[in-house]
């Protein structure tokens, strides 16, 4: 029988579906013909790589805060640092690695502590670290879901990508679980 979960131990376990699905994500884009990853496309960012770097950006951005690292709102400057893809899944696994590692260490206190967030423009009120998180993780969910879209487009069959919670679904991420493993990612 698992473990009871913890609200802080759902948040680790949110950071590892985290990388499990941008893991996914990445080895479909492997599959695209040259060029198909930068194209023009729909969605919000207009390509794949442009979509795929925003969520790097964006865990850049709330890991610096939520840390209180000082590097501030310039991480979202370059909107597309990472125009390549191996190039851009090495910087995601970093920060999937710091992502997990700062979920792991937070204490239900933690969830609670407040942030301030640099935004352009204006003065920001102070978040509590629970609430980033779970903003985070829904934010780069609903990004996933564009990139799955422009995938589709693109002639790519998109991964599943909702297989991660259930002990029935284990039976389809096993391969996908050992090569976390093996990233440091687990």
């Amino acid at each position: 029988m698992r473990p009871a979960m913890t609200l802080e131990g759902m948040f680790a376990a949110m950071a590892r579906n985290n990388a499990w699905a941008n893991r996914r994500l990445h080895e479909a884009c492997r599959g695209l013909p040259d060029g198909a990853f930068g194209a023009p496309r729909g969605g919000f960012f207009g390509s794949i790589s442009r979509t795929l770097n925003h969520i790097l950006i964006v865990d850049w951005y709330y890991l610096d805060q939520m840390s209180g690292e000082g590097l501030g709102y310039w991480l979202r400057q370059d909107e597309e640092p990472y125009p390549l893809l191996d190039d851009l899944i090495e910087a995601q696994r970093a920060a999937d690695r710091r992502l997990i590692a700062f979920c792991d260490g937070l204490g239900l206190a933690d969830l609670a502590r407040t942030v301030p967030m640099e935004r352009p423009g204006r003065k920001a009120p102070d978040e509590r670290i629970g609430d980033l998180l779970a903003h985070l993780f829904q934010h780069q969910v609903h990004h996933r879901g564009q990139a799955h879209g422009l995938l589709s487009d693109a002639g790519i069959t998109p991964p599943q990508l909702d297989e991660f919670f259930l002990v029935d679904d284990g039976r389809f991420r096993g391969d996908d679980m050992a090569a976390l493993r093996d990233l440091g990612l687990d």
